[in-house]
């Protein structure tokens, strides 16, 4: 029964995602979203180790997600740059953030660590 139950749960979740998705396109809603449930579900991830799973999933995939709906949108220039910066914000915490938050930094080293991580992750594109 409690399968059952979350098999229909995940069902609607992703049904009711894309639906949101294609109403409101600038919504925080992430294009990665449904493959993360995709991927906690094949886990077989619940409760708190699937909140936690998915937050990183989709943060990872932020950043990708963005510049693709940007993309999809034919943004560019100005647009764009705002756009994939609200998107990426809205995405929750970077992988920098979350690399941070398990070496358990704080305050100073935190900030500095983040911005470098960032720096070279954008390096890297």
């Amino acid at each position: 029964m409690k399968k059952l139950f979350s098999l229909i749960t995940i069902g609607f979740a992703l049904s009711m995602g894309s639906a949101h998705a294609a109403s409101h396109a600038g919504a925080p809603m992430k294009a990665g979203d449904a493959g993360c449930e995709a991927q906690a579900a094949e886990k077989k991830l619940a409760g708190a180790a699937k909140t936690s799973f998915l937050k990183k999933c989709v943060a990872d995939a932020g950043p990708a997600s963005c510049d693709a709906q940007a993309a999809e949108k034919k943004l560019s220039g100005a647009a764009k740059t705002s756009f994939v910066k609200k998107c990426t914000a809205d995405a929750g915490p970077s992988a920098c953030d979350t690399q941070a938050a398990e070496k358990k930094l704080a305050g100073a080293a935190k900030t500095s660590f983040v911005k470098k991580c960032e720096t070279d992750m954008a390096a890297k594109k």
